[in-house]
């Protein structure tokens, strides 16, 4: 893999969103400061081990659904985060070995270990590629998408954990839908979400700490996840907390623990 930016500096003066997401995940792709900052949000919210985990875990499911039964074969994975095995690719390609993944993130941690994104199936293909979300045309142009997905088939966008970083100063609604735009009939959106709608106050704690780490975030009530699936086809059991969309054994957690929107919707 090449990319220009390959040696872009990586900044550990203060905690990213991304190596606070492995840390929460057990990882150890992180930094002292990262570390400190997920402290300080696990002390206001001990849930947020349950949380992460769970949001992994639907996106196991929820890839799985689509290549199972829908016939998916793309995925466009936009905020992919440090690589955690097994990556969305290597879930899809355990059912698909034809899967095609595009990975896209705009962390230069993620790049230096995006070579755990390309190990693919010799019949399939992955890539990654460096892009911010709140730029979606430049993401939908950058040359190594068009290379690996074939925008004429259906593609399934995978948004998880992703949309809360994004404000509705930033129009998020919009950008979800400039993204779909280009996908054509058949195709999904997945996408997770953190809510404040169990526990209010905790999640205003939340929001203070991450915000005052110099990371903007927007927990947002199932009402406003579900316009994220404005037109298309909601599949069962709709807008759900996680660990109840499709569980696949037992629900443990509880609803405040998780505190994750989910949902998988399909376009006509």
């Amino acid at each position: 893999m090449t990319n220009s930016h390959a040696a872009r500096e990586i900044d550990t003066s203060r905690p990213h969103s991304a190596r606070m997401y492995d840390y929460y995940l057990g990882g150890k792709d992180h930094f002292e400061v990262d570390k400190q900052a997920a402290e300080t949000v696990a002390g206001a919210y001990p849930g947020i081990f349950v949380c992460a985990r769970e949001n992994r875990a639907f996106m196991h499911r929820a890839t799985r659904v689509l290549a199972q039964e829908h016939g998916i074969r793309q995925w466009l994975d936009i905020g992919t985060g440090i690589p955690t095995e097994p990556n969305l690719h290597q879930v899809a390609q355990s059912v698909v070995p034809e899967a095609r993944v595009v990975y896209a993130d705009n962390d230069p941690l993620v790049l230096k270990y995006a070579e755990r994104l390309m190990r693919s199936t010799a019949q399939g293909r992955t890539t990654y590629i460096e892009a911010d979300v709140n730029d979606p045309a430049a993401l939908l142009d950058a040359p190594a998408l068009a290379e690996v997905l074939d925008m004429n088939r259906p593609v399934a966008l995978s948004l998880n954990a992703l949309m809360h970083f994004v404000t509705d100063a930033q129009d998020p609604y919009g950008i979800v839908e400039r993204l779909l735009a280009v996908l054509p009939s058949g195709s999904a959106l997945a996408l997770s979400h953190c809510t404040p709608d169990f526990d209010p106050a905790t999640w205003q704690k939340v929001t203070d700490i991450y915000n005052s780490a110099g990371t903007p975030v927007q927990f947002r009530s199932q009402k406003d996840v579900a316009r994220f699936f404005s037109g298309l086809d909601l599949l069962e059991p709709g807008i759900s907390v996680g660990h109840r969309w499709r569980p696949d054994g037992e629900v443990t957690d509880t609803d405040a623990e998780v505190s994750l929107w989910t949902g998988v919707g399909i376009k006509p």
